[in-house]
């Protein structure tokens, strides 16, 4: 305890006030007020005394509570009394101690159990009692008692502002902590750019995150019904002002909205070309609200996330998940995905099943890694490390007899005989093999790095939760950030020379065509190609490192057809042609890759023509503003070499030869010659 406080530890009373404080028959010395105001005003001004003066009984409040935050303690309001009984006319109030009192004991129910709390209040004597009086008719309060005795240890100054009486946020820290959960960053980085803005040292705010995070709590304890409410108002208001907008929704037999769910017009066009391989992320919840979140999302030609649409729903069901899908479906116009990847939600591998019966479903196995912690931790320790490392060696085996002889020994190296999560695990490896996946295509979303990408983008708008409308436009604008990435990436790709490591006219021709995203990924297996060794047997050829004495890949081709395979089935998994299937081709004097494995998805597309072959056609002038776009590009492409040229004067003298055989309508020569006006 300070020098300070412990000359602060003092005890008086107005005698002329009989009706003095009684905290449990507490007894107080009395002095002459006079005599104390003058021995207390030649030491500290700050402390109170008796028949001290304050305009309000909020002003008294506050000047006790500066006293006790320099002696080590914090204050409450304890009670208040009127002059002829309680409640007649405040007439007295008294301020206390935090730890004064004792916690009540609460009488055992069987039936209900008992939370054990600790109480921090240990009977403290210490108070400060004040009396309304009228001077001249001015009303004011009186200081008419006074004790600061403590029964326990004050605390330190660099303690005591961690007392719940002096952790407050201000009006505007609170905006601007609103203002940060609607981007969606965490509580941490929310308080390290306040304690920037402000100029404090980490952890000298005056609130900690606990408070930030009951303050957003606070916000979230909202009436449901009405939050239904206003997002289905506000999905309408986006529908009228964009009629591709999409949303549908279920209510209950209350009325009351039991799910919905929505797209954007960029994200039906997305799916038009990238929804072949579909991850539907059904593992996160928005807490505020405890409703299940389902989130679908792709990967577009550039690498980068896209998001295809979202559902809230009431319950994890059969019939939830089974109308999720069936909603979605309809948004993408009855185009189901070729795969989809998924976690081990066995009601939802059902609705699958019944509503996507040709699609090929998975499990996305970084879905299931992040709920490793939270099965394993506890029962492995130290060991959890080793544990998961064996298990990733053991998933990359392709040999199912390999990994039921690993997986064996390693179930009884560490002890996990009765785990019921090791064989929920065991049960479900077979949509995890990697023959299973490797003929299924992916566009590489299992990989490491793309499943980062992807819940990084998640991430970006769930931690939004304060409101539903909040929640929904927060996806809005990370949806345009990841158009906006694209645009981006379309802008560098124009302005920069892509660097060719092998100088093969197969290498020219993919950088060409392709994305620099899927070029470095076929680019990789081109220098890659050039260490193996190619021999040819009856049904194809047999593809070994030239390291290699033994094994190797097969690989079929026929030429005529354009047609080649690889036993190792990267194409099918990722669409990017193996090394396997390159070397092949460099030995079989091919010098350009097959149009057929350079897929649509990762080429360099203009999300523009997609866009206007997706119009109505009765949107006649915003057709012909898209076409003059696309023109404007083709010209910007082809001036950049004399081949590029030459080929696109071909091309177009082609195509314009054929326009000019189709017939014209009166809406056409309307649009030209209002066209025509606007140019000149």
């Amino acid at each position: 305890m300070s020098e300070e406080a412990a000359h602060m530890m003092l005890v008086y009373d107005d005698p002329s006030d009989q009706r003095s404080l009684s905290l449990e028959d507490t007894s107080s010395a009395e002095e002459s007020p006079d005599e104390t105001r003058l021995s207390l005003e030649t030491t500290n001004d700050a402390i109170p005394y008796i028949g001290q003066r304050f305009v309000t009984h909020d002003a008294a409040y506050e000047f006790y509570s500066e006293f006790a935050k320099r002696c080590g303690f914090s204050i409450r309001r304890h009670r208040t009394e009127g002059k002829d009984g309680v409640g007649k006319g405040l007439t007295r109030r008294y301020f206390v101690c935090h730890r004064a009192g004792n916690t009540p004991v609460k009488t055992s129910n069987e039936n209900k159990p008992q939370r054990n709390r600790k109480s921090s209040r240990c009977g403290c004597q210490a108070y400060m009692r004040i009396t309304k009086s009228t001077e001249l008719g001015v009303p004011e309060w009186r200081v008419t008692g006074f004790a600061n005795h403590h029964n326990h240890e004050l605390l330190e100054p660099n303690q005591v502002r961690f007392l719940p009486a002096y952790r407050t946020i201000s009006e505007s820290d609170k905006n601007r902590i609103l203002l940060f959960a609607k981007t969606g960053i965490s509580v941490q980085q929310m308080m390290r750019l306040l304690e920037l803005e402000k100029c404090v040292e980490p952890g000298y705010l005056p609130f900690t995150e606990k408070d930030v995070r009951n303050l957003l709590q606070s916000f979230r304890k909202v009436d449901l019904e009405d939050e239904s409410i206003d997002l289905l108002r506000m999905c309408r208001n986006i529908k009228d002002k964009d009629p591709n907008f999409k949303f549908e929704f279920t209510l209950d037999s209350n009325g009351k909205l039991e799910n919905i769910s929505w797209s954007y017009a960029s994200s039906v066009q997305s799916y038009e070309i990238f929804g072949d391989s579909v991850v539907f992320d059904t593992t996160h919840r928005l807490t505020a609200f405890d409703m299940p979140l389902g989130i679908w999302v792709g990967i577009n030609n550039y690498g980068v996330p896209c998001f295809f649409g979202c559902v809230l729903l009431r319950e994890e069901n059969l019939r939830s998940f089974s109308w999720a899908l069936k909603a979605f479906l309809g948004f993408m116009n009855g185009k189901a995905p070729q795969t989809i990847l998924t976690d081990q939600n066995m009601c939802l591998k059902e609705a699958i099943g019944m509503e996507l019966p040709t699609t090929r479903h998975a499990l996305c196995i970084w879905l299931i890694v992040a709920k490793f912690p939270s099965w394993f931790n506890a029962v492995l320790g130290e060991q959890y490390n080793a544990w998961k490392a064996e298990f990733y060696r053991l998933y990359n085996l392709e040999a199912i007899g390999d990994f039921e002889l690993g997986w064996r020994d390693m179930v009884n190296s560490f002890g996990l005989h009765s785990n019921r999560h090791i064989a929920s695990l065991y049960a479900l490896r077979s949509f995890w093999a990697l023959p299973y996946l490797r003929s299924h295509f992916f566009a590489g979303m299992t990989t490491p790095g793309l499943s980062k990408s992807i819940n990084a983008f998640i991430q970006r708008f769930l931690s939004s939760q304060t409101r539903l409308t909040h929640f929904l436009e927060q996806v809005a604008v990370a949806v345009d950030f990841k158009d906006q990435t694209g645009e981006q990436q379309t802008m560098q790709q124009n302005l920069q020379n892509i660097s060719l490591k092998t100088g093969a006219p197969m290498e020219s021709h993919a950088a060409a065509v392709l994305t620099p995203y899927a070029f470095s990924k076929l680019q990789d297996q081109l220098v890659m190609a050039a260490h193996y060794a190619s021999f040819q047997i009856e049904d194809g050829f047999l593809i070994r490192h030239h390291t290699k004495l033994e094994g190797g890949r097969k690989v079929y081709w026929v030429p005529r057809e354009g047609i080649i395979s690889c036993s190792c089935h990267q194409f099918e998994f990722s669409g990017i042609l193996c090394r396997h299937a390159l070397r092949v081709l460099s030995t079989g004097n091919c010098f350009q890759i097959p149009e057929r494995y350079l897929p649509l998805r990762w080429r360099r597309i203009n999300m523009l023509s997609t866009k206007l072959h997706q119009m109505a056609p009765n949107d006649h002038a915003e057709r012909i503003q898209l076409f003059q776009s696309m023109v404007s590009t083709l010209v910007t492409e082809s001036a950049k070499s004399k081949e590029r040229l030459d080929m696109a004067t071909e091309q177009v003298s082609i195509l314009l030869s054929q326009i000019r055989e189709q017939p014209v309508s009166s809406l056409g020569l309307r649009e030209l010659s209002s066209l025509h006006r606007n140019l000149t």
